[in-house]
């Protein structure tokens, strides 16, 4: 039998009740669950260890990450846990939305991961699937957020292995690299970029499949 897949999906716990009842982290591990052989676990900031304890994080293949306003809060020790994981194992990592601020991600990727603009307008956000050959982008067309915070290019990142989705946004026609790849060390990371707490971005049926086929791809390191 093919091993199962094990996906923690992590987050702050910041994200309002009002749209997420059970978190953010709830949200997508109750699509996540839906996928054949793959077992998932969800933990948060307020956790022991912040979620996040050694025997935690070596006993999953896949770490899905949503954080926020806390990012500072996360202590280097449990960075580097998570960075030696992904980078001497091959652990995935897919950092969402605001978690290109995140430390784990930062320390993955080398450079500040600033965005060149930001605003929160709760404007459509279109999706361009740039490259349709990519697994991550498998069963997905071009499609719409109705709502969502709007990010703006130049994203300070290393150059990545492949742009998988571009966003343009209604509002003034901002563009932004929105579904990016890296492999780092052992491991692959995908940056994914909607996802802002205050819009039920986690429901749309797109977002999930994509987030889905992320979790397989980079669990195949």
């Amino acid at each position: 039998m093919e091993r199962k897949i094990k996906v923690l999906v992590w987050s702050e716990g910041t994200e309002p009740k009002s749209v997420y009842p059970n978190g953010i982290n709830g949200e997508i591990a109750s699509f996540l669950r839906e996928l054949p052989n793959v077992e998932v676990y969800t933990s948060s900031f307020n956790d022991s260890e912040f979620g996040l304890s050694e025997r935690t994080l070596f006993g999953v293949d896949v770490l899905v990450w949503w954080g926020h306003q806390k990012h500072d809060k996360v202590p280097d020790e449990i960075v580097s846990r998570i960075v030696k994981r992904v980078k001497n194992d091959g652990m995935g990592f897919i950092p969402l939305h605001s978690s290109h601020f995140s430390k784990p991600f930062i320390s993955l990727m080398g450079t500040k991961c600033k965005l060149g603009s930001w605003r929160e307008d709760g404007r459509s956000e279109y999706v361009h699937v740039f490259n349709r050959k990519h697994p991550i982008a498998s069963g997905i067309e071009d499609f719409v957020i109705e709502q969502e915070e709007m990010y703006g290019e130049p994203f300070e990142v290393p150059k990545p292995d492949d742009v998988v989705f571009v966003s343009i946004f209604e509002a003034d026609g901002a563009i932004f690299r929105s579904g990016l790849t890296w492999k780092v060390g052992k491991g692959k990371v995908f940056y994914f970029r909607p996802g802002h707490e205050t819009y039920p971005t986690y429901r749309n049926e797109n977002v999930k499949r994509i987030i889905k086929n992320a979790v397989l791809w980079v669990a195949r390191a």
